[in-house]
This record gives C-alpha cells, structure tokens and sequence, in this order.
C-alpha cells in the first residue's frame, strides 16, 4: 500500500527524466499513433465496407468504420501504458539498473513506482493526442466533445499502467511477459467491444467482457467521439478509477519485495 510518508512532489523529477530520456527518441515513437488510425481505417474500411454496412449501437446506426475509429484510441491507450510499464520499467529496473540507482537517493520506493505510472498515461495522453487529430480531421470525432479523449487517455493510462507495473514486479524474465500480453491483453483487445458490440456477444460472455477495463474506456471513447454509448459513462469512470487505486497497491507490493526486501 501507499505510504504516505514515503510520497511527495518528488516523483515528479522521475517523471521528468524519463520525458528527457523520451526526447532522445520521440521521432520513432511519433510515427505509430500517427500511422496507425490510417492503417486501420484503410483496411477496414475498404475490407469490410462491403461485408457490414451498418452497426447498431447504441441505439443509433453507425458505418463499421465510424464504430471502431473511437476504440482505436482506446487500444492505443493500453498499449502504450501498457507495454511502457512492463517492457520499459523492467528494462530501467534490471538492466540499466535505475532504480537501484534512484533508491539511493532521498526518491522513496512509492514516489518511483507511481512516477513510472505516471509517466506511461503522458504517453497514453500523447498518443491519444495524435490519434484524436488524425481521426478528427477524418471525421471520426465530433467537436469540441472529444477533446475530452485527452483526459480520458490520462485515466486510462494510470490503469493499464497500473497493471503493468504489477506484472513487473512479478514477473522473473522480460520474455515472460509474452503470458500476460496473451492471456490478458490479446483477449481484452478481442473482447471487449472494440470490433463488435459486446452486446452481440452470448450472455454467458458478456459479463466477462463488461469486467475487462478497456471495455470500459472504449465505451468512454465512443461515448466523447461519437455521442453515444452502451453503458452510463459515470460507471466506466469509476471502474476505471478503482482498477487503478487497486492494481498500484498490488504494484508497490510486488515491487516493494523485488526491490528492497
């Protein structure tokens, strides 16, 4: 758990060298939320255009493509929160040694932890950024609504991010993170409403995906995209609060015993 004595302001100079480090390399990371929509909408849209001409959701018909541009945002939240605390944080920790070098100084073991986390929903914002005017200007997002997309990147990243530094502090070997990409990421990504609706899913199904979060931000993204939603906007909010507040604790406990005990 969080100790309260432990975390201050300092987490931010964490934060910041890592946008440091960031800058060295923005040029490469810039091109995938850049791309991405494009490739997406491309191959769909052309794909399936002539296979589904409309999806009914949320009482409203929309095109296929209208349909999946708002979860392409919300899968390029988790990733790139996702992969930035399991990959990039294990990285810094065993290999480059970084945090044995930050518990050196004053930086309390939390401050660390929740500055990885945070670091990994500015990402998420940023690429969400990107992708919201590549969508915009395609006319995938209504105006000025979803210009809330880019808090909603900032929440969503605190919970894939959260998740991912708990797998971190589990997990021996960073090939081992291929397990939680499949048995956790790949069925969210499958299931959780962002190519169908999860209501044309069996009903022995659907609760499973309404448990998943990214059910919950792709739900928030159509919701601040196209207008329209399956589930109460302020329950995803909660959840996705929780699903955060939750997995931290779960992280500073993993990492707390990789770490110093």
């Amino acid at each position: 758990m969080i100790d309260p004595a432990a975390f201050s302001w300092r987490f931010l100079r964490v934060w910041k060298r890592n946008l440091m480090v960031y800058k060295k390399i923005w040029k490469v990371n810039f091109l995938t939320p850049l791309l991405e929509p494009l490739f997406y909408i491309l191959a769909f849209g052309l794909g399936f255009s002539g296979l589904i001409e409309n999806v009914h959701y949320g009482g409203v018909d929309f095109s296929y493509t209208a349909f999946i541009a708002p979860a392409l945002i919300a899968t390029a939240i988790m990733w790139n929160a996702f992969f930035e605390t399991t990959y990039g944080s294990f990285v810094r920790m065993y290999y480059q040694k970084t945090f044995d070098g930050m518990l050196a100084t004053p930086l309390s073991l939390e401050e660390i932890i929740i500055a990885e986390i945070s670091w990994s929903a500015t990402k998420s914002a940023g690429a969400a950024t990107i992708m919201l005017t590549v969508l915009g200007l395609l006319g995938f997002v209504q105006f000025p609504m979803g210009l809330l997309l880019i808090p909603l990147a900032f929440i969503g990243g605190l919970a894939f991010g959260a998740i991912g530094m708990f797998f971190t502090g589990i997990t021996p070997t960073i090939d081992m993170f291929n397990l939680p990409i499949f048995l956790f990421i790949t069925p969210m990504f499958l299931f959780s409403g962002t190519f169908f609706p999860v209501s044309n899913l069996p009903d022995w199904a659907q609760p499973v995906a309404l448990a998943f979060p990214l059910y919950h931000l792709a739900e928030l993204a159509r919701r601040f995209s196209i207008g329209t939603s399956e589930i109460t906007p302020i329950i995803s909010i909660g959840y996705l609060t929780v699903f955060f507040i939750f997995f931290t604790h779960l992280a500073l406990g993993a990492m707390r015993k990789r770490l110093i005990q």
